[in-house]
């Protein structure tokens, strides 16, 4: 009996949900009773699920999707099932990962993307190490997307309408809706690790324990859903929007990252003396230098880049410095052992499979092509220019032109991610906003 068929057996599953993460790193996929879920054959989905954007559009560049829409097949990892705790009947889901009928990886799959990243690394006897810190809103349900949102009312019957950075009462205000996201949880092994209140009103921040890159990016996935679901069931909505509010700051994936020796399972940002090894520079100096032609896979909507503002908490540029939150990249105090570096610049929209390859693969560089970094920053980066793009068009310009992230990324994934955003850009310049009517209307 497989992994998967005992796993049914044990929790008497009736019924379970195939589910790949997109492009976005939505969910989507199948939905089958229990005795219909055929794990050696797999199910089967149309490729342009990838091609999707979040509008339920697709692109029309022919290149990046075969003309037939062809099918893919979906496999099973049994590493990933998991219970729905939420479900009303006994439910199960499983993350898969995506082929084509000759057994062939589809290699636009973001969590394909990762895996390859990954593959690279292993190859040069290294296992990236990964901690995400998520943050998110509550916010009253928003049925009308005219009107902006707002704080929700939590136990004391009153709106939170204050800054209240790590407030424990503040946390408390909405402890029913956090029993259950905690339970939920603990049911999908989703390892938490802490839960604090953030700047805005109603921002919260969880941190995950920190393991390997793939599982802590699954984990990323079901937290988005599971954060959205503990909130609807208290009249709430979740929101991982990286600017929802406009007065409040912006929502961020800070990903912690560090690398360790295959064989010893030592950091191999730390020398044998303990200090700082050039591969750790080396490594920097990577971030540096690709994380803007990257920046599309962390900040890869429109609303992203609302984010990326002086003074909010939010990054402006590539510096780094030691235990400094206005850089870009961030190295924490630490022992040897744990000597990291803190890329802060991930919004938390961003699809966690594509911002944990896109950071690791830009310190492979680095490691590889050993690079310099500047010099640590000692004051505040908001002070000095931008140096990250500030919009999707010019990300994924950027993207398009840097032939080391395409080789690393692939080249079929860039071409179908650029024409999914290039698609979505031009979506939204078809809006007209309020601050257009606003201000123009009769003005111009």
């Amino acid at each position: 009996m497989s992994v998967i068929q005992q796993f049914f057996k044990e929790h008497a599953i009736s019924e379970v949900e195939a589910v790949i993460p997109d492009m976005a790193g939505v969910a989507r996929g199948k939905i089958m009773p229990a005795e219909k879920f055929a794990e050696e054959e797999g199910t089967r989905l149309p490729e342009s699920i990838f091609l999707q954007t979040v509008t339920g559009d697709y692109p029309d560049d022919e290149r990046a999707i075969n003309p037939s829409e062809i099918d893919i097949v979906l496999k099973a990892d049994p590493a990933t099932i998991r219970v729905v705790p939420w479900a009303a009947e006994p439910t199960a889901q499983v993350i898969h990962d995506s082929y084509y009928s000759d057994g062939k990886p589809v290699t636009m799959a973001p969590r394909y993307v990762l895996q390859h990243v990954l593959e690279l690394y292993a190859q040069r006897g290294w296992d990236p190490v990964v901690a995400p810190e998520l943050e998110f809103f509550l916010v009253e349900p928003n049925v009308d997307s005219d009107y902006p949102l707002k704080p929700p009312i939590g136990r004391s019957g009153r709106p939170e309408i204050g800054r209240q950075a790590y407030s424990i009462a503040a946390v408390n205000e909405f402890d029913p809706l956090f029993d259950d996201m905690y339970a939920f949880c603990e049911a999908q092994d989703i390892e938490i690790d802490t839960l604090i209140h953030e700047d805005g009103a109603a921002q919260m921040e969880i941190n995950l324990l920190h393991g390997d890159a793939l599982s802590l990016a699954d984990q990323v996935f079901l937290f988005k859903r599971t954060a959205r679901e503990a909130a609807m069931r208290h009249k709430m909505y979740a929101t991982f929007m990286a600017k929802p509010m406009a007065r409040e700051p912006g929502s961020a994936m800070h990903i912690h990252q560090s690398i360790v020796d295959r064989r010893d399972r030592l950091n191999i940002f730390s020398d044998a003396e303990g200090r700082p090894s050039p591969l750790f520079y080396a490594y920097i100096g990577g971030l540096q230098r690709y994380l803007p032609a990257a920046m599309s896979l962390f900040a890869p909507n429109v609303n992203s880049y609302r984010r990326i503002t002086r003074h909010y908490s939010a990054p402006i540029n590539t510096q780094w410095g030691h235990d400094n939150r206005t850089a870009g990249l961030r190295v924490p105090v630490s022992s040897p052992v744990s000597r990291r570096v803190e890329n802060r610049i991930a919004g938390a929209d961003a699809n966690p499979y594509l911002a944990i390859a896109a950071s690791l693969a830009c310190g492979y560089l680095g490691m590889i092509e050993g690079l310099k970094p500047s010099d640590p920053i000692a004051g505040s980066a908001y002070d000095l220019p931008f140096t990250l793009p500030r919009n999707i068009e010019d990300s994924l310009r950027l993207l398009r032109d840097c032939r080391p992230l395409i080789d690393i990324l692939g080249e079929r994934f860039v071409l179908a991610y650029a024409a999914v955003k290039e698609t979505e850009y031009e979506t939204f310049l078809q809006v007209i906003s309020s601050w257009e009517r606003e201000h123009l209307l009769l003005n111009v």
